[in-house]
This record gives structure tokens, sequence and C-alpha cells, in this order.
């Protein structure tokens, strides 16, 4: 079996020291991926840019580790308003369309850290074939 190999997104490192994810051969977890602006790195105040900005986190990730979304297995989402899914719904349908190929899904209510509204966690399961993740030398 291989060695967990934490993975580091550039812009996206966490308040606390944990990684983006982690990853042993083919599966990736990854931690808390939040609404944060990619860029700003500041937090929007609407649902509806947390969850676009989420979306785009998750992209990159999958990115990052040589994989893509169709390798995502589960994503579980945590909602300040567990009943406010409609910004949610927008994202993941534009990522998933096809009813038959979407990964599976729960959202639970949360009390999350300053104005974030949404978090989201996923599990995958990478190709064989993706070379293991060898983290960027931020000096590079």
């Amino acid at each position: 079996m291989s060695e967990r190999a934490s993975v580091e997104l550039p812009g996206f490192e966490h308040a606390n020291p944990i990684p983006a994810a982690s990853r042993i051969g083919p599966f990736l977890a990854s931690g808390a991926i939040t609404g944060r602006n990619p860029l700003t790195r500041t937090m929007p105040p609407t649902l509806e840019q947390q969850c676009a900005n989420v979306f785009i986190h998750v992209r990159a990730l999958m990115a990052a580790v040589g994989g893509s979304t169709d390798h995502i297995l589960k994503m579980t989402f945590h909602l300040t308003d567990p009943g406010d899914r409609e910004a949610l719904n927008h994202e993941w349908l534009a990522m998933f369309p096809d009813p038959a190929r979407r990964p599976a899904r729960q959202a639970v209510a949360a009390r999350l850290d300053g104005a974030a509204r949404i978090h989201c966690d996923l599990l995958a399961v990478l190709p064989e074939t993706t070379p293991s993740y060898e983290p960027s030398d931020p000096a590079a």
C-alpha cells in the first residue's frame, strides 16, 4: 500500500495545520473546501458566490492530483441553512449534468466559522494510472 501524501494547493491554505487533501494510492480525501474567493482569499457575502467558489476549488483539487470530477465518489456539504439548496443545486447540476453519473451527495446542517455559509469535503478514487501527487516546491 502506498504511503499517505498531503496535497497542498497554492492559494488554498487552511488557518489550521492541515492539507487541502490527503491521498493514499488511488484514494483521495479532502479537508474542508470553503467558499473563499480563490484570488482575493476573502469570503463572499452570498451563498451563490460561495457555492461557485467551492466548485472552483473542487475542480482545482482534482486537477492538481491528475484526476477530474468524474473520479469523485461522494461529496458532503455542510450548510448553515440546509434547507437553502438552490445555489448548491445550480452548481451541482452544472458539474454533474448526467443523473446516471453523479457521485453520492449529502447535505448537513453546520455552524461554520466567520461568514462561511457552506463547506464541502469529498472522497475520490483516482485511476491507477494517475501519478502520485508530488507537492510543488514553494520556493520554485
